[in-house]
């Protein structure tokens, strides 16, 4: 069969049997065009947050969620499909990364023109959320709003041209206009007055509003009865099970509502749905929040011609104007009972809103929306493909050549108590015990790793070096490091280097919560920590500095926190005025350990402080580093036998991964600070040192055993894989693969 080259349309969502809004959406609008248009193909790429989900017809493909090659699969699977356009329903939480970056990957690969429909559009985004919106936008022919505030705020907030944006209401379902009483037997509610909230169940809901209400209404109508319909949602099952609707539960036995309450329990499917919108009295959506720009469940009670109470988000505002609905204040449950029962007391009123609701809803229905979104799907002037940043077209190529990212060797050196130092080849070596430096290197790792993704091994390991931690931790807010296999602290211990390093690892699980749960306790281990700061080493102010930066990443108005941070930096600009001189651009007399992590934490500074000189000195000090490391061919760091003393010769041998690393973070902190392409292909060079683009074109990382040689000798490389060398690994290829989405994003933005 030949199929017409305007039939395909390929929709990338969240789909059917998960139980969420958008998955329904891109069912009602697929199945809207199929009525209208005989030759309509489409196929769905879906994204799937459970392993265990199942799709039949019309999915072709499914995404996991976290997983980044199964983005880049996708685009290629989709550029070879018959589709001819791509509509994307796009709401933060459906797509894996930062805020949903991943879903980056695939579009900066696709070579069809995208229509994107925006479920969620936030006027105070972060600067993550910002950027990744605005790139999708960027990449879209056509951006698809459901309210007028969504216009305002892309062209405002995200600089998206107007001319782009279109205008389209949530579709709803062409029902008729009913009387509720012959519905209510369906539900054995025959006599009852039905006040009904349905939706999948969470806090902003303020479904605990409407109960509170119930007292006056009941006292006055004791036949009404409040049905809330619906499962918790389940990402909120996820982290918080049932203790909202438990809660929830609780009020009704407080205030004993028990008769005039119904919790239905159920994930409602379409036809159900209908029956209880039929049988219905009152919609209430008593949300707790102006921001939510777009509602199906309130679309859906409108277009049915409910009579409908609704506080006044945005999206609620518009839809209710003009006497369509009435709006309450938030939190006001005397305003909804006053509101429902004078629409009880005055049936005239009551029908004329009504009314009102369900002529304005006609505009919304499926077949006039579908409709509407097939026309826009086959504009006779889009785009073969939206122009894409060269930059963003060569990273989105160059990352598939990244080897994954898997913890096999990580999990092989930990055990109950912590990270294991050193290994014997893959071997964990226990005579050397554990250190206080590496579990907070790991926590790091493991952290960043968490981030918009929920994994039960890698939150056990991180709950094991957080533990270890802060067990290492004494009273005074100080820090132990060394702990022998038979878990006694060995003295002495080193002073600072342990503190500094717990503060990066403990700032990034503040950074990266797997959930806010964490958040009292590390906060509290961080602070007593800090109370210490400065410390007197060079590398701890710089690892301090980038601990307080992911501090501030979740605190970001802390003043005092931003004060240390400045403290820390101002020691390392006075190490560097002090010991530079002529052409050592540097902060001490010699280069040794970890080099870059002092000018990549004054770049980090630079972000975060107007104080022209962090920056000034960050890049003169990271050119300096350049130009002992980097020949113009690959990267060769200071050895350790022998480091690079202010006028004498560079060791080469033996380098060390934490120098890779360490390269790779400054580099990255420099593109953000200054937004130089070239720092962003040097970063890529300096992570293929692991790879064998080095001196001797020998791979450091070893793809088999998921480990990384301890150094780059002079015969080749030490097969031993310990720990420090594998997290350096580790750290580089986050920040590398992070790349390849955020900073793609800001190189668009520029």
């Amino acid at each position: 069969m030949v199929v017409n080259p305007k039939s395909s349309v390929c929709f990338i969502s969240s789909f059917l049997p998960q139980q969420c809004g958008i998955a329904n959406f891109t069912n009602d609008l697929i199945n809207a065009i199929r009525a209208k248009v005989d030759y309509f193909s489409p196929f769905v790429v879906a994204v799937r947050a459970a392993e265990s989900a199942k799709y039949g017809e019309p999915v072709k493909f499914d995404i996991r969620r976290d997983i980044e090659d199964d983005y880049r699969s996708a685009a290629d699977y989709i550029n070879f499909s018959p589709a001819r356009v791509v509509s994307l329903q796009h709401e933060y939480g459906i797509f894996g990364g930062d805020q949903g970056d991943y879903l980056l990957l695939l579009l900066r690969r696709l070579r069809l023109p995208v229509v994107t429909t925006l479920h969620t559009v936030l006027d105070t985004p972060s600067d993550t959320q910002r950027k990744v919106l605005s790139e999708i936008a960027d990449i879209s022919y056509r951006v698809v709003v459901m309210s007028r505030q969504g216009i305002s705020m892309l062209t405002d907030v995200y600089s998206v041209p107007q001319e782009k944006i279109v205008l389209l209401p949530h579709g709803i379902p062409d029902l008729p206009q009913v009387n509720p009483d012959n519905y209510k037997h369906k539900f054995g509610l025959g006599g009852r007055k039905i006040i009904l909230t349905f939706g999948l169940i969470s806090r902003n809901k303020g479904i605990e509003v409407m109960i509170k209400a119930l007292p006056d209404i009941v006292s006055e109508d004791p036949s009404v009865l409040y049905a809330v319909v619906g499962v918790t949602h389940p990402n909120v099952k996820l982290t918080d099970g049932e203790e909202y609707r438990l809660s929830l539960q609780r009020l009704v036995a407080e205030l004993g509502l028990a008769e005039h309450v119904m919790f239905y329990n159920h994930f409602v499917k379409v036809p159900e749905l209908y029956q209880w919108l039929c049988a219905a009295d009152f919609y209430v959506t008593p949300y707790l929040y102006a921001q939510q720009l777009t509602s199906g469940t309130l679309a859906f009670a409108l277009g049915s011609g409910k009579a409908i109470i609704s506080t006044p988000y945005w999206y609620a505002e518009e839809l209710l104007a003009d006497g369509r609905g009435r709006l309450v204040p938030f939190g006001d449950s005397q305003a909804v009972a006053e509101n429902i029962l004078e629409l009880l007391r005055d049936p005239r009123e009551y029908q004329v809103m009504r009314k009102r609701a369900y002529a304005f809803g006609r505009k919304m229905t499926w077949p006039r929306v579908g409709a509407r979104y097939w026309k826009l799907f086959n504009e006779p002037k889009r785009p073969v493909k939206t122009v894409i940043p060269t930059a963003a077209l060569e990273q989105a190529s160059s990352v598939l050549d990244l080897p994954p990212l898997k913890l096999d060797h990580l999990i092989r050196l930990t055990d109950e108590v912590g990270l294991i130092q050193h290994a014997r080849f893959i071997v964990p070596d226990r005579v050397h015990g554990y250190c206080t430096d590496d579990n907070a290197r790991a926590l790091e790792v493991v952290a960043k790793y968490c981030r918009n993704k929920r994994d039960k091994e890698v939150e056990r390991l991180l709950n094991i070096y957080l533990g270890f931690v802060c067990h290492a931790q004494r009273s005074d807010g100080t820090f132990q490091n060394f702990v022998s296999f038979d878990r006694k602290f060995v003295e002495p211990d080193v002073p600072g280097d342990a503190l500094s390093r717990a503060i990066l690892g403990l700032g990034a699980v503040l950074a990266y919560p797997p959930t806010p749960a964490y958040l009292p306790f590390v906060k509290d281990c961080f602070d007593r920590a800090a109370s210490h700061l400065p410390v007197r080493s060079l590398r701890g102010q710089a690892y301090s500095i980038a601990g307080l930066s992911y501090y501030l990443q979740q605190f970001c108005v802390a003043s005092d926190v931003k004060k240390l941070l400045r403290i820390n930096a101002d020691l390392l600009v006075s190490a560097f005025r002090e010991r530079s001189v002529g052409d050592w651009l540097w902060f001490e007399d010699q280069l040794t350990y970890d080099n870059a992590a002092l000018p990549n934490a004054l770049f980090l500074a630079a972000k975060i402080s107007p104080e022209s000189s962090y920056l000034e000195i960050a890049i003169k000090t990271c050119g300096f580093l350049l130009s002992h490391t980097y020949d113009g061919r690959c990267f060769s760091f200071v050895g350790n036998k022998g480091w690079l003393p202010r006028g004498g010769s560079k060791a080469d041998f033996d380098q060390q991964p934490i120098e890779a690393a360490g390269t790779v973070l400054m580099l990255r902190a420099a593109y953000q600070a200054t937004g130089r392409a070239e720092y962003l292909n040097l970063m890529r060079k300096a992570f293929d040192w692991f790879l064998g683009d080095n001196g001797l074109q020998k791979p450091v990382y070893d793809l088999v055993t998921g480990g990384c040689a301890d150094a780059l000798i002079k015969d080749g490389v030490n097969v031993n894989q310990g720990a420090e060398s594998l997290l350096s690994f580790l750290r580089a290829l986050i920040c590398v693969q992070k790349s390849y989405t955020s900073q793609n994003s800001e190189s668009g933005s520029k």
